[in-house]
This record gives structure tokens, sequence and C-alpha cells, in this order.
């Protein structure tokens, strides 16, 4: 039986499946949400050491009074605006006898030997895990950064887990668990009693949010008929981005790191609902050899689109009787089973020959790394960006939402450009893209608010097209018996490439421009390596080693298909602003 033809009976994209594809986007925009929240729970706010000698410590404090550079060591910007260190004020002058008024505070006041402070004021619009645990200067930024680690730790946990057991139980009800998992880690974030607790809890959250964008790819797309799905598949990750572009909104209403949290995980809990409104995955239900529950969502469809299906198509449908095993029914029944498990022993067989020779190939170990690299950058420097946006000058929470936002435009960039300018071009283009702009970012417009912004938009967007555009190229490059094993062997590669992103914004503590530089320079080399790759575009997908090993090296006939839905479509728009989004 082939689905796409049920699909063209019943409707490629009526009432039914657009009712069923908003509701599995809704649950996206959470899990694109909690993904990202920690940006904020542990960010860092903007603080300085407490004076007692011209503060009352109970009192409204002021984070910058006219008076703080005589009291603390800071830096002048060009601008004259002066930020003090975080940690260190100058010690007090002990022969200074004059009676002042203590608000003065002047700078005689003081000698300037530097000194560590041991008590702090913060910005009263921002609190976050760094008040709640005092996890202040340099020797705890790491605790801050590990946060981010720790969540994409989860991810490559919970990806695994996930796909497991959605094969074995089913998508819906493995979605819903994601989802409501998802959801009480995120509120158990918001009641932990202390870093490691809260560290845990993130651990555990990105395991559940893990599961949720792939498994609403599957339920939400595979009832899309052919000439949708693309559309459908694109249309999920702009949901992403505007979930995760709605934690830095909260976050600028909320102030709050705990309100945060139980903002972005208490309204989860209503996807419950789901499991008596969101159908079963037809595609596993058949696999399942549970047809009649398969054909029951299919009649729905066609009632709710207002279609009538054939004969034939509902025949199919028709659930099998189960063998009575006191009856003899001849020796075409053994002889079946027996033929199915040697066709997957078959399988199996195939697919370990097949890795084998990959590996004796010195051709294809020499592109599958560049690919490793390609993927690698571009998970840190696409998940780096996300977390530096909260550096850049101006609105940090405005910032972060416009550099997730971007993603959008930078979606349909790798859209377009896959149809008009092949796989290679496309990808080095965008690695290209992103690294001028963040160099440029980063050395040449130091200063300037809007510059700076626009082009680390810019960067952003270069990136995601990058990121759409691998997905394709990789699975294009890849054999038919090894395609989606490589393509999750790749992703999980760069899931633990990202754990190194968090770390990165530390750099600008020593120079303000080098997180840019560095995404800049890492881009640049995967761009020029991705020139050394073979084209893809509108060739045949190679079915075997050996053809993946001719890719590029002779001039294959052309494969003829369908222009509006070119080889592993949904491999190209299986992707969303971290890593979440790949389908192993």
């Amino acid at each position: 039986m082939d689905f796409d033809q049920v699909l063209e009976e019943i409707g490629e994209f009526g009432r039914y499946q657009k009712t069923n594809y908003l509701l599995i986007c809704l649950p996206v925009m959470f899990a694109a949400a909690n993904s990202l929240s920690y940006v904020f729970t542990a960010g860092t706010p903007a603080y300085r050491c407490l004076i007692p000698e011209c503060e009352n410590e109970t009192g409204d404090l002021e984070l910058f009074p006219t008076w703080i550079k005589n009291a603390t060591p800071g830096d002048t910007d060009k601008n004259g605006a002066f930020t003090p260190k975080t940690c260190y004020r100058y010690s007090r002058n002990e022969t200074f006898q004059e009676s002042l008024p203590s608000e003065t505070c002047p700078g005689e006041l003081f000698e300037k030997v530097e000194q560590r402070c041991s008590s702090w004021v913060f910005d009263s619009e921002e609190y976050t895990i760094v008040q709640e645990w005092e996890l202040t200067c340099k020797e705890n930024a790491w605790k801050l950064a590990f946060v981010g680690t720790m969540h994409f730790a989860g991810l490559v946990c919970g990806t695994a887990v996930s796909g497991y057991f959605a094969d074995r139980f089913g998508r819906k009800i493995i979605f819903i668990i994601c989802i409501m998992f998802m959801a009480v880690t995120g509120i158990a974030q918001g009641l932990a009693w202390d870093y490691n607790s809260f560290l845990i809890f993130a651990f555990l959250n990105a395991v559940g949010t893990s599961g949720v964008y792939p498994l609403a790819f599957i339920i939400g797309v595979e009832m899309v008929g052919p000439r949708k799905r693309e559309m459908s598949s694109i249309v999920l990750n702009y949901f992403y981005a505007v979930g995760e572009a709605l934690v830095g909104l909260a976050a600028w209403l909320l102030h709050d790191w705990q309100l945060l949290q139980y903002a972005l995980s208490v309204p989860p809990l209503f996807f419950l609902a789901y499991y008596w409104f969101v159908p079963e995955s037809v595609r596993w239900l058949i696999a399942r050899n549970k047809r009649e529950s398969a054909g029951k969502i299919i009649r729905k469809a066609a009632e709710v689109n207002k279609k009538e299906l054939s004969t034939a198509l509902l025949d199919n449908f028709k659930s099998t009787t189960p063998l009575d095993p006191t009856k003899c029914y001849g020796e075409d029944v053994g002889e079946e089973e027996m033929h199915s498990k040697e066709s997957l022993e078959s399988e199996k067989s195939e697919i370990w020959l097949s890795v084998k020779e990959v590996f004796k190939s010195k051709t294809l170990i020499f592109r599958y790394t560049i690919m490793l690299y390609i993927w690698a950058i571009n998970a840190v420097v696409y998940y780096g960006l996300s977390l530096n946006s909260t550096n850049l000058s101006g609105n940090k929470y405005l910032n972060f939402a416009l550099v997730c936002l971007v993603e959008i435009p930078g979606y349909s960039l790798a859209w377009f450009s896959l149809r008009k300018f092949g796989r290679r071009f496309s990808l080095s283009g965008s690695l290209f893209l992103c690294a001028v702009t963040c160099v440029a970012g980063g050395y040449i417009t130091q200063g300037s608010t809007w510059a700076i912004v626009t082009l680390f938009l810019i960067g952003k967007l270069g990136i995601t097209s990058s990121f759409a555009v691998v997905y394709a190229y990789t699975a294009e490059m890849m054999p038919t018996v090894i395609r989606s094993g490589g393509v999750g062997v790749m992703s999980t590669f760069a899931r633990f490439g990202a754990m190194l992103a968090p770390f990165v914004p530390l750099l600008g503590t020593y120079y303000e421009a080098l997180p840019l530089l560095l995404f800049g320079g890492a881009s640049l080399t995967a761009g020029l390596l991705g020139l050394l790759l073979p084209e893809t575009f509108q060739k045949k997908l190679p079915d075997t080693v050996a053809e993946a090993k001719q890719l590029g090296k002779s001039k294959p006939k052309h494969h003829v298909h369908d222009e509006s839905l070119p080889p592993a479509a949904a491999a190209v728009t299986n992707v969303t602003c971290n890593m979440d989004s790949s389908i192993t």
C-alpha cells in the first residue's frame, strides 16, 4: 500500500490535517522555549561590589551611582560610560579623617589598591540563579556555562531514548509523555533548592524536550501529501523559532528566573488533552499491523475533509484474523514467517557490510570527516550566537528575540538556495555569509550598536541556512542502506560539539570581540572545506557505497523527479534553532 496515494484520496492538506498540524505545532513552541530558558535563568545580571562606607546595605541601592568610580576599578568606554569591575573594589584609606557626608564618597576615602569584595549590589530588574546561590565572579562563571552543557548532554540521551520508545510503544503516547516530562522537570527547575539540584533538573528537562520536535515532525508532517509536505516541514521550524523568541519576551516581562521557568513549563501540562484529540501515527499503526486502528483515522480524516474513499482503499485497512494455533494452515505461513526473519537478518548484514566498505574507502572517509567538522561548527556557531546575543549592546531581551526570529528568513533562504544554486554552493555560501558578518560585527564596528546587531543577525541567518542545507546534503551523500543512521551519527556528533557553545561567550571577558571572531573563523574554514565536497543536486540518490563514491567523479544521468519535492526534502527542513530538530 502506497500511503501517499491514500493521502491523495483523503486530501493532501485538508481541514483535518490543518487542525492536527496546528495542534502539533503548539507544543513545539514550548519545547523551543524550554530548550533556551537557561540563557536567562542562568544569565548573569549586572552587579558590582557593595561599598559599606558609601551606602546602606538595607536601603534602596543604585547600581551605578556617580561616585562609583571613586570606590571601584573599572573601564570607561569611548562614550564616557564607566563600568565597574564586578568583584573588586578599592581598599579604604585609613588615614582619611575628614568628616564628610557618606553619600559623597570622595576619592580620598580610598586607596588605589584593589581588594576582593564579599557583598554585591545587583540590577533590581533581573533576578537569576546568580543572586539565588551567589554564583558571582570569574571562578563561578563555568558553573553558569555548565548549565548549557548539561542541557546538550540531556538532548543526546533523550533523543536516543525517545526514538527507541516511540518505535516500540507508539509516536503519540511517547510524544505526550515527553511533553509532560518536559513540563514537570521544568517546574522542578523553578523549585530547585541549590545549584546541583537545578543542574539535574536542567538535564532531565532536556531529555524530555529532545523528543518533542522529532515526534511532532513525524505525527504532523506524515499526514500531509507529497506536494505540501515540504511546506509543512518548513512552517514547523517557524513555530520553533517563534517559541525561542518568546523566551526573551517572557524574561523581559517577568524579571525573575523562577517565574520565567513556571511560565514556560506550566502551560504544556494542558497538552495532556492531546491523548484524546491527536491521532496516532498512521504509518506506525500500519507497520505494527494495526490496520483497523489506522483505518479509523483515515475514515475520520476523509469525513472531516468531505472526501469519498474508494472500496479498494478501505479493503487495505481491514484487520487480519489472528492465526489459531490449533489449526493447520499449511507450509505457506511458516515459509512466510521464515522469509521475514531471513529478510531482517539480511538487512542487518547489508548495513554492516556497507559500514565496512565506507571505512575502506579513502574518498568517503575524507568526505564524511569534512561533514563531521561542518556539523560540529554549525552547532557551535548556531548555539553560540544565540547565547552570545545577550552580550550585545542595547536591550538584551530584544536582541535575543531578534536573533531567534531571524531563523525564519534563514530557513526560507535555505529553501530557495537549495533549488537555485545546488547543495555545495548553498552550504559554503551560507557559511561564508556567517563568517564575513561575524568578523565584521566583532572587529570592524566596535561601539556602533545598530551595525553590530545588524551584522550579528545576518550571521545568524547564514548559519541557520547552513544548518538546514547540511541535513539535505548529508542525506544525499549517504548510501540508502545507511542514510538514516549516517545522518543520525552526524547529528549526534554535532550535539557533542554544541556542548562547547555555552563556554564560548566567556572568551569575551578577555577580549570583547573574540567570540565573534572565533565564530567567523570557524565558519570560514567550514565553508572552504565544503567546496571540496561533490555536488548532489538533481543527481540520483546513491543506493550503494560504490554509487556514493562515484558522486562528483562522473556525469551520472539526471534523475527525473518532481521539482516541487527535491531529494531528502524532509531532511532539508527537519531543522530547528537547537539541534533538537533531527530525526534519526
